[in-house]
């Protein structure tokens, strides 16, 4: 009897589980992370109501094993999530030494560099890249802190005006 196994082309039978337990585990880290969000940063995610009320009960629990097991809960919660990525980004903005904290830094840098070297002109692309943004306010803090350059004086509009941009970017990419 000859074996023809050989032939055969091996069948993909999905992800190891150890592949499956190792996303499990990613998902229960970023679920631990969220747990340690402050309510204001909560609501700047776009999540379901079920992963919110999750969070927010495990805040009242005590015991370490219940913890445990509510952590598992909410892993699995998020991998029904539309986009479990978009929250993973959104909440590496608020870590300050994170990689999508630094990348949105710049870029609201590069926006106040451009606004105040070339006036209002960037105001309206800016306004194209983030929508919600206040066009007036934006164009009275230019103002300003061009007034500020002008007059080689240190206000603080500068600040303001990149304080400003961030927010704006920020809600942009959340």
């Amino acid at each position: 009897m000859i074996d023809n196994h050989e032939d055969e082309a091996p069948q993909y039978s999905g992800p190891s589980k150890s592949q499956l337990k190792r996303e499990m585990h990613a998902l229960q880290d970023l679920g631990k992370r969220m747990m340690e969000l402050s309510n204001e940063q909560l609501d700047t995610l776009s999540i379901s109501d079920t992963l919110r009320s999750a969070i927010e009960e495990s805040r009242r629990i005590r015991q370490n094993e219940a913890k445990r097991r509510h952590l598992q809960y909410i892993g699995k919660i998020i991998r029904h999530e539309d986009d479990p990525e978009a929250v993973k980004r959104a909440i590496d903005a608020f870590d300050s030494g994170s990689v999508e904290h630094t990348r949105r830094h710049h870029l609201a840098e590069r926006w106040r560099d451009r606004m105040l070297a070339e006036g209002d002109s960037v105001a309206g692309e800016f306004f194209n890249y983030c929508p919600g943004a206040d066009i007036q306010h934006l164009r009275n803090l230019v103002r300003n802190a061009r007034k500020d350059l002008e007059k080689q004086k240190n206000t603080g509009q500068a600040r303001k005006l990149f304080r400003y941009l961030r927010e704006c970017v920020d809600e942009a990419e959340a």
